[in-house]
Protein backbone atom coordinates (compact mmCIF):
# COMPACT_ATOMS: atom_id res chain seq x y z
CA UNK A 1 0.00 0.00 0.00
CA UNK A 2 2.91 2.15 0.80
CA UNK A 3 4.55 1.88 -2.58
CA UNK A 4 1.01 2.43 -3.99
CA UNK A 5 0.45 5.83 -2.31
CA UNK A 6 4.12 6.20 -3.35
CA UNK A 7 3.54 6.19 -7.02
CA UNK A 8 0.14 7.29 -7.27
CA UNK A 9 1.33 10.90 -5.89
CA UNK A 10 4.84 11.26 -5.73
CA UNK A 11 6.98 11.02 -8.79
CA UNK A 12 9.35 8.62 -9.03
CA UNK A 13 11.16 6.49 -11.51
CA UNK A 14 8.33 3.77 -11.43
CA UNK A 15 6.10 6.10 -12.58
CA UNK A 16 8.53 7.85 -15.08
CA UNK A 17 8.86 11.00 -12.82
CA UNK A 18 4.85 11.92 -13.03
CA UNK A 19 2.69 11.04 -10.52
CA UNK A 20 0.10 8.42 -11.22
CA UNK A 21 -2.63 10.71 -10.16
CA UNK A 22 -1.81 13.17 -12.84
CA UNK A 23 -1.12 10.55 -15.78
CA UNK A 24 -3.41 11.42 -18.84
CA UNK A 25 -5.17 7.53 -18.27
CA UNK A 26 -6.03 8.62 -14.39
CA UNK A 27 -7.69 11.49 -15.39
CA UNK A 28 -10.01 10.31 -18.18
CA UNK A 29 -10.78 7.74 -15.58
CA UNK A 30 -11.59 10.31 -12.80
CA UNK A 31 -13.72 11.87 -15.46
CA UNK A 32 -15.33 9.03 -16.49
CA UNK A 33 -16.32 8.48 -12.64
CA UNK A 34 -17.52 11.97 -12.40
CA UNK A 35 -19.86 11.43 -15.52
CA UNK A 36 -21.04 7.73 -14.52
CA UNK A 37 -21.65 9.16 -10.86
CA UNK A 38 -23.89 12.06 -11.68
CA UNK A 39 -26.10 9.89 -14.08
CA UNK A 40 -26.60 7.33 -10.99
CA UNK A 41 -27.44 9.82 -8.51
CA UNK A 42 -30.21 11.02 -10.43
CA UNK A 43 -31.47 7.75 -10.75
CA UNK A 44 -31.23 7.30 -6.86
CA UNK A 45 -32.34 10.77 -6.10
CA UNK A 46 -35.62 9.10 -8.63
CA UNK A 47 -35.81 5.92 -7.29
CA UNK A 48 -34.57 6.43 -3.33
CA UNK A 49 -35.70 10.03 -2.34
CA UNK A 50 -35.23 8.38 1.36
CA UNK A 51 -31.59 7.70 1.27
CA UNK A 52 -30.14 10.52 -1.42
CA UNK A 53 -31.85 13.83 -2.42
CA UNK A 54 -32.20 17.59 -1.44
CA UNK A 55 -32.63 19.32 2.05
CA UNK A 56 -32.63 22.26 4.45
CA UNK A 57 -33.02 22.96 7.48
CA UNK A 58 -35.09 26.46 6.91
CA UNK A 59 -38.18 26.87 8.60
CA UNK A 60 -40.19 30.06 7.99
CA UNK A 61 -40.46 30.67 12.29
CA UNK A 62 -36.43 30.27 11.76
CA UNK A 63 -36.18 33.58 8.88
CA UNK A 64 -38.71 35.19 11.21
CA UNK A 65 -36.53 34.95 14.37
CA UNK A 66 -33.21 35.72 12.77
CA UNK A 67 -34.76 38.88 10.31
CA UNK A 68 -36.07 40.32 13.17
CA UNK A 69 -32.73 40.03 15.22
CA UNK A 70 -31.51 42.08 12.55
CA UNK A 71 -34.32 44.68 12.59
CA UNK A 72 -33.90 44.93 16.31
CA UNK A 73 -30.24 45.51 16.25
CA UNK A 74 -30.93 48.51 13.52
CA UNK A 75 -33.61 49.94 15.91
CA UNK A 76 -36.58 49.03 13.60
CA UNK A 77 -40.11 47.44 15.28
CA UNK A 78 -39.99 43.47 14.58
CA UNK A 79 -42.12 42.33 11.77
CA UNK A 80 -45.38 40.11 12.47
CA UNK A 81 -45.92 36.61 10.13
CA UNK A 82 -49.17 37.37 7.87
CA UNK A 83 -51.52 34.26 7.17
CA UNK A 84 -51.98 36.79 4.02
CA UNK A 85 -48.49 37.04 2.68
CA UNK A 86 -47.26 33.66 3.39
CA UNK A 87 -49.74 32.23 0.86
CA UNK A 88 -49.19 35.23 -1.56
CA UNK A 89 -45.68 33.18 -1.18
CA UNK A 90 -46.28 30.19 -1.58
CA UNK A 91 -48.47 30.58 -4.51
CA UNK A 92 -45.14 32.62 -6.13
CA UNK A 93 -43.45 29.68 -4.90
CA UNK A 94 -45.31 27.03 -6.85
CA UNK A 95 -46.00 28.89 -9.79
CA UNK A 96 -41.92 29.51 -10.37
CA UNK A 97 -42.06 25.72 -10.48
CA UNK A 98 -45.10 25.26 -12.56
CA UNK A 99 -43.79 27.99 -14.92
CA UNK A 100 -40.25 27.30 -14.42
CA UNK A 101 -38.61 30.32 -13.90
CA UNK A 102 -36.22 32.32 -11.95
CA UNK A 103 -37.34 35.90 -11.68
CA UNK A 104 -39.35 38.45 -10.25
CA UNK A 105 -41.84 38.60 -13.04
CA UNK A 106 -43.60 35.25 -14.40
CA UNK A 107 -42.85 34.87 -18.12
CA UNK A 108 -46.56 35.75 -18.54
CA UNK A 109 -46.20 39.28 -17.07
CA UNK A 110 -47.25 38.21 -13.86
CA UNK A 111 -46.13 40.21 -10.94
CA UNK A 112 -45.01 39.60 -6.82
CA UNK A 113 -48.01 42.29 -6.23
CA UNK A 114 -50.32 39.96 -8.06
CA UNK A 115 -50.43 37.19 -5.63
CA UNK A 116 -49.84 39.49 -3.27
CA UNK A 117 -53.70 41.31 -4.01
CA UNK A 118 -54.74 37.77 -5.36
CA UNK A 119 -54.12 36.32 -1.54
CA UNK A 120 -56.16 39.70 -0.07
CA UNK A 121 -53.42 41.56 1.51
CA UNK A 122 -54.55 45.11 0.81
CA UNK A 123 -50.74 46.81 1.06
CA UNK A 124 -50.16 50.40 1.26
CA UNK A 125 -46.43 48.79 0.76
CA UNK A 126 -44.95 45.58 -0.31
CA UNK A 127 -41.80 44.10 -1.68
CA UNK A 128 -39.88 40.72 -2.34
CA UNK A 129 -36.81 38.55 -1.48
CA UNK A 130 -36.03 35.34 -3.25
CA UNK A 131 -33.68 33.11 -2.34
CA UNK A 132 -32.61 29.33 -4.09
CA UNK A 133 -30.31 26.32 -3.26
CA UNK A 134 -29.72 27.23 0.59
CA UNK A 135 -29.57 24.99 3.08
CA UNK A 136 -29.66 27.02 6.27
CA UNK A 137 -31.83 29.94 7.36
CA UNK A 138 -28.78 31.84 8.77
CA UNK A 139 -26.83 31.17 4.86
CA UNK A 140 -30.27 32.70 3.56
CA UNK A 141 -30.66 35.80 5.86
CA UNK A 142 -26.90 36.66 5.34
CA UNK A 143 -26.97 36.34 2.12
CA UNK A 144 -29.97 39.18 2.14
CA UNK A 145 -28.04 41.51 4.66
CA UNK A 146 -25.02 41.30 2.41
CA UNK A 147 -27.06 42.58 -0.63
CA UNK A 148 -27.90 46.20 -0.65
CA UNK A 149 -30.61 45.64 -2.07
CA UNK A 150 -32.37 42.92 -0.43
CA UNK A 151 -30.95 44.60 3.01
CA UNK A 152 -33.09 47.34 2.05
CA UNK A 153 -35.80 45.21 2.15
CA UNK A 154 -35.02 43.51 5.13
CA UNK A 155 -34.24 46.95 7.34
CA UNK A 156 -36.87 48.62 5.58
CA UNK A 157 -39.50 51.05 8.58
CA UNK A 158 -42.38 51.29 5.91
CA UNK A 159 -42.82 47.30 6.23
CA UNK A 160 -44.77 45.59 9.57
CA UNK A 161 -45.83 41.96 8.10
CA UNK A 162 -43.99 39.54 6.24
CA UNK A 163 -44.80 36.10 4.98
CA UNK A 164 -42.34 32.87 3.86
CA UNK A 165 -42.59 29.79 1.80
CA UNK A 166 -39.81 27.37 2.02
CA UNK A 167 -40.78 25.05 -1.30
CA UNK A 168 -39.11 22.49 -3.20
CA UNK A 169 -38.75 21.22 -6.88
CA UNK A 170 -37.28 20.80 -10.20
CA UNK A 171 -36.73 24.40 -11.30
CA UNK A 172 -35.15 24.93 -14.73
CA UNK A 173 -33.98 21.33 -14.92
CA UNK A 174 -32.43 20.54 -11.19
CA UNK A 175 -34.29 19.59 -7.48
CA UNK A 176 -33.60 22.98 -5.74
CA UNK A 177 -35.49 24.67 -2.73
CA UNK A 178 -36.95 28.24 -3.07
CA UNK A 179 -37.36 30.61 0.01
CA UNK A 180 -39.95 33.53 -1.06
CA UNK A 181 -40.35 36.68 1.36
CA UNK A 182 -43.04 38.84 1.18
CA UNK A 183 -43.09 42.25 3.15
CA UNK A 184 -46.28 44.05 3.29
CA UNK A 185 -48.01 46.74 5.35
CA UNK A 186 -51.51 47.94 5.35
CA UNK A 187 -50.76 51.61 6.77
CA UNK A 188 -48.51 54.39 5.69
CA UNK A 189 -45.69 54.92 7.39
CA UNK A 190 -44.96 57.40 9.99
CA UNK A 191 -42.03 59.61 8.64
CA UNK A 192 -42.23 62.64 6.19
CA UNK A 193 -43.67 63.06 2.42
CA UNK A 194 -46.60 60.20 3.37
CA UNK A 195 -48.91 62.49 1.99
CA UNK A 196 -47.84 62.22 -1.43
CA UNK A 197 -47.05 58.59 -0.24
CA UNK A 198 -50.37 58.13 0.10
CA UNK A 199 -51.28 58.22 -3.50
CA UNK A 200 -49.19 55.52 -4.37
CA UNK A 201 -48.18 51.95 -3.59
CA UNK A 202 -44.38 51.24 -2.81
CA UNK A 203 -43.40 48.10 -4.45
CA UNK A 204 -39.79 47.03 -4.01
CA UNK A 205 -38.10 43.61 -5.13
CA UNK A 206 -34.92 41.80 -4.63
CA UNK A 207 -33.82 38.35 -5.06
CA UNK A 208 -30.70 35.67 -4.26
CA UNK A 209 -29.25 32.05 -5.62
CA UNK A 210 -26.82 29.20 -4.19
CA UNK A 211 -26.44 25.45 -4.53
CA UNK A 212 -29.84 23.58 -4.53
CA UNK A 213 -31.04 22.18 -1.59
CA UNK A 214 -34.67 20.92 -0.03
CA UNK A 215 -36.05 21.83 3.21
CA UNK A 216 -36.50 18.95 5.24
CA UNK A 217 -36.16 17.76 9.00
CA UNK A 218 -36.90 15.48 11.74
CA UNK A 219 -38.31 19.05 13.33
CA UNK A 220 -41.42 20.71 12.11
CA UNK A 221 -41.42 22.26 9.01
CA UNK A 222 -43.55 25.36 8.89
CA UNK A 223 -44.38 26.64 4.98
CA UNK A 224 -46.45 29.48 4.58
CA UNK A 225 -49.98 29.21 6.05
CA UNK A 226 -49.79 25.06 5.64
CA UNK A 227 -50.14 23.25 9.53
CA UNK A 228 -46.96 22.26 10.64
CA UNK A 229 -45.83 18.34 9.41
CA UNK A 230 -42.84 16.51 10.47
CA UNK A 231 -40.80 15.25 7.21
CA UNK A 232 -38.30 12.62 6.75
CA UNK A 233 -34.65 13.68 6.51
CA UNK A 234 -32.74 11.88 3.16
CA UNK A 235 -29.79 9.84 4.50
CA UNK A 236 -27.39 12.08 2.22
CA UNK A 237 -27.81 15.56 0.69
CA UNK A 238 -26.95 15.17 -2.71
CA UNK A 239 -26.02 18.90 -3.26
CA UNK A 240 -23.50 19.49 -0.49
CA UNK A 241 -22.55 15.73 -0.97
CA UNK A 242 -21.75 16.52 -4.44
CA UNK A 243 -19.66 19.82 -3.83
CA UNK A 244 -17.97 18.28 -1.68
CA UNK A 245 -16.45 15.71 -3.32
CA UNK A 246 -15.77 17.97 -5.86
CA UNK A 247 -14.29 20.05 -3.76
CA UNK A 248 -11.98 17.28 -2.37
CA UNK A 249 -10.46 15.96 -5.75
CA UNK A 250 -9.77 19.03 -7.24
CA UNK A 251 -8.01 19.52 -3.97
CA UNK A 252 -6.17 16.19 -4.47
CA UNK A 253 -5.07 17.25 -7.34
CA UNK A 254 -3.78 20.86 -6.51
CA UNK A 255 -2.10 18.54 -3.52
CA UNK A 256 -0.34 16.26 -5.99
CA UNK A 257 0.68 19.08 -8.06
CA UNK A 258 2.60 20.70 -5.66
CA UNK A 259 4.09 17.77 -4.32
CA UNK A 260 4.89 17.41 -7.63
CA UNK A 261 6.55 20.19 -8.48
CA UNK A 262 8.49 19.88 -5.01
CA UNK A 263 9.55 17.09 -5.74
CA UNK A 264 11.14 17.45 -9.36
CA UNK A 265 12.57 20.74 -8.54
CA UNK A 266 14.48 19.17 -5.46
CA UNK A 267 15.77 16.05 -7.81
CA UNK A 268 16.18 18.49 -10.62
CA UNK A 269 14.88 16.04 -12.67
CA UNK A 270 14.40 17.66 -16.35
CA UNK A 271 11.14 16.63 -18.12
CA UNK A 272 10.21 17.78 -21.81
CA UNK A 273 6.87 18.70 -21.11
CA UNK A 274 5.58 20.81 -18.11
CA UNK A 275 2.63 22.52 -17.72
CA UNK A 276 2.33 22.52 -13.46
CA UNK A 277 2.16 25.80 -12.92
CA UNK A 278 -1.31 26.29 -15.41
CA UNK A 279 -2.75 23.02 -13.88
CA UNK A 280 -2.58 24.52 -10.65
CA UNK A 281 -3.59 27.99 -11.43
CA UNK A 282 -6.27 26.19 -13.20
CA UNK A 283 -7.51 23.97 -10.59
CA UNK A 284 -6.97 26.54 -7.91
CA UNK A 285 -9.73 28.50 -9.95
CA UNK A 286 -11.88 25.57 -10.54
CA UNK A 287 -11.64 24.70 -6.77
CA UNK A 288 -12.62 28.42 -5.77
CA UNK A 289 -15.68 28.66 -8.63
CA UNK A 290 -16.91 25.13 -6.32
CA UNK A 291 -16.86 26.96 -3.20
CA UNK A 292 -18.60 29.71 -4.70
CA UNK A 293 -21.37 27.49 -6.14
CA UNK A 294 -21.76 25.82 -3.22
CA UNK A 295 -21.90 28.97 -1.03
CA UNK A 296 -24.17 30.99 -3.35
CA UNK A 297 -24.43 34.31 -5.09
CA UNK A 298 -26.65 37.22 -4.74
CA UNK A 299 -27.88 38.09 -7.79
Amino acid sequence: MKDFLHRLFLPHISNNYRAKLLHHKTIIAVIAVFFFSSFSMSAIRTGFPSVLGTFSDITSQQLLLLTNQFRQQNGLHPLQLNQNLSEAALNKANNMFSEDYWAHDSPDGKTPWDFIKAAGYNYVYAGENLARGFTTAQSVVDAWMASPEHRANMLSPNYTNVGYAVETGKLTGEDTVLVVEMFGSTTLAASPGNELAAKAQKETKSTATQSPAKPQSEQQVLNANKTPVAVAKPLVNSASFSSNIAAIVVALFIFTLILDMVVIERKKVVRLVGHNMDHLFFLTLLLILIGLIARGAII
